[in-house]
């Protein structure tokens, strides 16, 4: 918890208590459903939410804007963005329904308001958001074709609509198709070890309508 505060110090009271919660939700959630991994959910400061937040440090997302997670997991990077943002709407998805009941859980637990979670494929939504996020749940040519038009017209942010996406290690094969992409290296704001290779990618998408 201490890094969180340590990067992000102008947290609110109710957002410290949001993030400080978070530790004996999952561990609880993990023991009846297991969405993280026994050994990360020792580490779920490092590796899961601050991992998430690193998003935050390339973009902050504007008051009324709409994100997508796809493929979200147990809640990540949504729940730790809904926390940081609160004023601006995340929808997350995953197909497995056992996660996306975590998911509800925690975000009820959390007060968040800013949140909604269903089981649903990305290729089944038909509301646009201002950015699509996720963390690695496949290559980005698939990931790309499942989300390609869900993406608003209206631009709101300083980089272009489109997808954040977290992921590790050299990506040049899988972006090479991706002109536009641009890699930004998590390392460059955290240093701990675990983000030496981790990376966020944007890839602005085009409006299709």
């Amino acid at each position: 918890m201490e890094e969180i505060l340590r990067q992000f110090p102008n947290l609110t009271e109710n957002q410290r208590i949001q993030f400080e919660m978070l530790q004996a939700l999952y561990e609880d959630w993990n023991s009846k459903i297991n969405v993280i991994s026994r050994k990360d959910i020792d580490e779920l400061y490092t590796r899961h939410v601050l991992h998430s937040l690193g998003m935050a440090k390339i973009i902050e997302f504007r008051p009324g804007s709409k994100i997508m997670d796809v493929g979200t997991g147990g809640g990540f990077p949504g729940i730790p963005l809904a926390i940081l943002f609160p004023e601006v709407d995340f929808y997350l998805i995953d197909v497995i329904a056992k996660k996306i009941k975590v998911v509800n859980e925690v975000a009820t637990a959390l007060g968040l308001k800013n949140v909604k979670a269903e089981q649903k494929r990305a290729e089944l939504v038909k509301q646009e958001f201002d950015f699509i996020v996720s963390r690695a749940v496949t290559n980005m040519t698939d990931f790309v074709s499942w989300v390609d038009g869900a993406v608003s017209k209206k631009q709101n942010h300083e980089i272009g609509n489109g997808i954040l996406y977290l992921k590790g290690g050299d990506l040049t094969e899988e972006l090479k198709d991706f002109p536009n992409a641009t890699e930004y290296n998590i390392s460059n704001y955290f240093t701990e070890e675990f983000f030496e290779t981790k990376k966020i990618v944007h890839v602005p998408l085009k409006y299709k309508k």
